[in-house]
């Protein structure tokens, strides 16, 4: 499911930016927000895996999460918005929808759905093989941005070069230890790293000291 760079419709376009609930100078005219449910559902089509019984049915008009502006105190190209709905089934069941879209101008640039308490969007990767987890591309960022090389990083946590090479490609889950490590590494508060990679910046004494043990790194 490739999304980028898809060109919306003008009438998705006028139903996205269409945000009655905002303050505004005038009261924005009201717009056909009949056109959203079948673009979500065009979308949630292409995953593989979908059940097309499962159908956007209803959608209220969008919040905007970020807009596009010139402003010199808030400068973006793109606009996100997220659109809450309803999603139904068959025998009459019902389930919470959101859908947050990003795009700048006419372009489609994110696409991602919330149902119920799963989130589902397309994916990094080919089916079949591995996920990414995200807190590679931060790491290979904050790396690039600090002009530190894997084999700086390496040597700083006294890891195989092998263990942060599948920390910044995503291909391991980051360890609170890891980031623990990562983080002094870096020069970056522990607990800041910890809220990025979404792991418990805590770690028992027990852990730590298991961690200390010769055998105990990678």
């Amino acid at each position: 499911m490739n999304i980028a760079g898809r060109t919306l419709t003008p009438a998705v376009v006028e139903a996205l930016t269409y945000w009655p609930r905002l303050v505004h100078a005038e009261e924005p005219k009201p717009v056909d927000l009949a056109v959203l449910p079948h673009f979500f559902n065009g979308l949630l089509s292409e995953l593989p895996w979908w059940d097309n019984i499962w159908r956007v049915t209803y959608v209220e008009p969008a919040n905007p999460r970020e807009f596009a502006s010139d402003h010199d105190r808030q400068r973006s190209r793109f606009t996100e918005v997220s659109v809450p709905g309803i999603l139904g089934g068959g025998a009459g069941q019902t389930l919470p929808f959101l859908g947050r879209v990003r795009f700048e101008s006419d372009r489609l640039l994110r696409f991602q759905a919330k149902i119920g308490d799963m989130v589902v969007g397309p994916a990094l990767s080919e089916a079949g093989t591995h996920e990414p987890h995200p807190f590679g591309a931060v790491l290979r960022k904050l790396m690039d941005n600090r002009g530190v090389s894997v084999k700086d990083v390496a040597r700083r946590t006294y890891r195989a070069m092998s263990t942060i090479y599948a920390a910044q490609s995503g291909g391991r889950n980051p360890h609170p230890i890891l980031v623990r490590e990562i983080a002094g590494a870096l020069d970056i508060p522990e607990a800041d790293l910890a809220a990025i990679a979404g792991v418990d910046d805590g770690m028992s004494d027990v852990t730590k000291n298991a961690s200390e043990q010769p055998g105990g790194r990678q």
